[in-house]
C-alpha cells in the first residue's frame, strides 16, 4: 500500500479514482448517439418499451415558416426610465418639481399624488422615421429605422423579483421554464456542440432571483440556460481537473474506441435518462467548442472599433455583444445578455440619482448595442436574428422621495424595442398618457411580447405546450396570447 495518505485506492488519489470510475459515462453517451443513428443492433427505448429514445435537443420542425433563427435578448436589469430614453413626453419639462394628482403604483405602494421629475436629457429626431430619442443614446439613435418601439408594455408586478420572472418566464412565481427554454424545447438546436440557450451576466453579478430567470422549470434540465462567462473559463465546471486533464481525455477516448455490447442501452426505464446522457455528451463536446466561440482575438480592427471593444467604458458589454453575434453565427437559438447586476446603482434601478444611474448604464451599453445591430446587418444576419431590448418594467414620472430625482418602479406602461428577424423597422406601437405613466393606447402585456417572439421563431404560441401537473402548460398561459401584428414586416 502507498505511504501517501491521499493514495488510498490502489495507488491512486481519490480524485483519480472518481474520475476514472466516472469515465464510462462517455461510452454511455456514445451508445446513445450510435443507437439513435441505427448503428447499434438494439436502440434505446422509453419506459413503454416501444417508443424510440431520441435526442431531446434534436432540431425539430417549426409550426410555420419562421422569420428568424436566433434571438438576442438584451436585458436592462433594474428598469430603465421610458420618459428619459425613448418615450418623449414634452409636458413633463414644464411640470418639473410640481406636485400633481397622479395615480402611481410601485415598490412604495399606491399613491394619488407625486412630485414630477422632468426628463434630464433632451430628445432629438433621428432617421427617416423621425423617431425622438434621448441624448442618452447617440449611437442607438442612428439605428432607429431598423427598430420597432413598443411604448405600451404592461406587466403584473412592480417588484423586481416577480417582474423579472414574468419577463423571463411569463409567470410572477418561480418554477416555470424561461422563454429561452421554450425556444430550446420547441425547436431544438442546430449546433450539437454548444447549448441552445446561453446567458451572459453583468460583471457585477447576477440579477435578483438568480438562476430562476433562466431555469427550465418543470422541463428537463437540458433546456435550461447555460451561463457563459466573457472572462476566464467560458463555462464553469466543464473541464476535468487540471492535473488530470490529459490523462482523463486519453482514457475517455480509449473507452470510446473499445465500446462493446455490454455498454449498449438495451432498455431504458427512466424517461429522464436520455436528457442526462445528452448532457454528458454535450459537456464533452463543449470543452473544445465553447472556448473557440468566445475567442475574440481574430476580430478585425473595424469590428472592435464598431462595438467599442478597446474602450474602457464599453469593453465589458462590447465583448458580450460580439460573443452574442458569434454564437448566432454558430447556430445558438437564444442568447440573453444582462446589463446591470447586483443591487442599487449597479443596475438601472434609479431610486436615488437618476442622472448618475442612467448615464452610467446607457454609456456602458449604447455603442456596443448599436455596433451589434450594425454588425449583424452588414453580415446579412439581422434579417434572421431578432434583437430585443428592455427591462422588467419602467419608471414613474414622479419622484420617489421628498428630495432627489430618483423614480420608483412602473409596470403600468413602459418601453421596449425590437429589431431584425421579421420586425418592421422605423415604427412605434402603443402610447402612454401625456406623463408617460400609464399605457392608454393598445396596452400590451408581456405575454404579447412572448407570443411575438415565438411567432417569429416559427412557433405557434398557443400550440406550443408541455404537459405538467395535469395541464398542457404554455408560456403564454392557458388564456393564450397573440403576436403584435403591427410589428411584423
Amino acid at each position: 500500500m502507498s505511504t501517501n495518505p491521499h493514495r488510498d485506492f490502489c495507488g491512486r488519489t481519490r480524485r483519480e479514482f472518481l474520475w476514472e470510475a466516472g469515465g464510462a459515462f462517455t461510452s454511455v453517451a456514445l451508445a446513445g448517439m450510435l443507437g439513435a443513428d441505427g448503428f447499434l443492433s438494439s436502440q434505446a427505448v422509453a419506459a413503454d418499451g416501444v417508443t424510440p429514445l431520441t435526442n431531446p435537443l434534436a432540431a425539430r420542425p417549426m409550426h410555420h415558416a419562421g422569420r428568424c433563427k436566433s434571438v438576442i435578448f438584451l436585458f436592462m436589469y433594474g428598469g430603465p426610465s421610458q420618459v428619459d430614453t425613448f418615450d418623449h413626453k414634452p409636458k413633463l419639462y414644464g411640470l418639473d418639481g410640481k406636485t400633481i394628482d397622479v395615480h402611481t403604483k410601485g415598490r412604495g405602494g399606491t399613491r394619488s399624488q407625486g412630485r414630477i421629475v422632468g426628463p434630464k436629457w433632451h430628445f432629438n429626431k433621428y432617421g427617416e422615421c423621425g423617431k425622438s430619442v434621448s441624448t442618452l443614446f447617440p449611437h442607438l439613435a442612428t439605428c432607429v429605422d431598423d427598430m420597432a418601439f413598443i411604448h405600451s408594455m404592461t406587466a403584473d408586478s412592480p417588484l423586481h423579483g416577480s417582474a423579472m420572472l414574468m419577463m423571463n418566464s411569463g409567470r410572477i412565481l418561480s418554477g416555470s421554464p424561461a422563454l429561452g427554454s421554450w425556444v430550446n424545447y420547441g425547436l431544438g438546436t442546430e449546433n450539437s456542440d454548444l447549448p441552445g440557450f446561453v446567458v451572459m451576466l453583468d460583471k457585477t453579478g447576477g440579477p435578483i432571483s438568480g438562476a430562476k430567470n433562466w431555469s427550465s422549470g418543470y422541463m428537463p434540465a437540458t433546456h435550461a440556460g447555460t451561463v457563459l462567462r466573457s472572462d476566464g473559463v467560458p463555462i464553469l465546471d466543464l473541464d476535468p481537473p487540471a492535473d488530470l486533464s490529459r490523462k482523463g481525455q486519453r482514457k475517455m477516448l480509449d473507452r470510446l474506441r473499445t465500446l462493446n455490447e455490454r455498454h449498449q442501452l438495451e432498455r431504458v426505464n427512466n424517461s429522464d435518462l436520455a436528457s442526462r446522457i445528452h448532457s454528458y455528451e454535450l459537456a464533452y463536446r463543449m470543452q473544445a467548442a465553447a472556448p473557440e466561440a468566445v475567442e475574440l482575438a481574430a476580430e478585425p480592427r473595424h469590428v472592435r472599433d464598431l462595438y467599442g471593444l478597446d474602450e474602457p467604458r464599453t469593453h465589458d458589454f462590447a465583448k458580450k455583444c460580439i460573443m452574442a453575434r458569434r454564437l448566432v453565427e454558430r447556430g445558438v437559438r437564444f442568447i440573453q445578455v444582462y446589463s446591470g447586476g447586483n443591487h442599487n446603482d449597479a443596475n438601472w434601478d434609479a431610486h436615488g440619482d437618476l442622472v448618475h444611474n442612467h448615464e452610467l448604464h446607457a454609456g456602458n451599453t449604447d455603442k456596443p448595442i448599436a455596433g451589434l445591430l450594425k454588425d449583424l446587418k452588414q453580415r446579412g444576419l439581422l434579417e434572421e436574428t431578432l434583437v430585443v431590448w428592455g427591462g422588467e418594467f419602467g419608471r414613474q414620472p414622479t419622484a420617489e422621495y421628498a428630495e432627489g430625482t430618483g423614480r420608483d418602479h412602473n409596470a403600468d406602461g413602459f418601453t421596449m424595442w425590437m429589431a431584425g428577424g421579421g420586425i418592421k423597422g422605423g415604427i412605434s406601437v402603443g402610447e402612454t398618457d401625456e406623463l408617460g405613466n400609464k399605457a392608454v393606447d393598445q396596452p400590451l402585456h408581456v405575454r404579447r411580447l412572448h407570443a411575438t417572439i415565438l411567432h417569429l421563431m416559427g412557433l405557434d404560441p398557443n400550440a406550443l405546450s408541455y404537459f405538467h401537473a395535469g395541464l398542457d402548460q404554455k408560456l403564454v398561459g392557458v388564456e393564450g396570447a397573440w403576436p403584435i401584428r403591427q410589428l411584423l414586416a
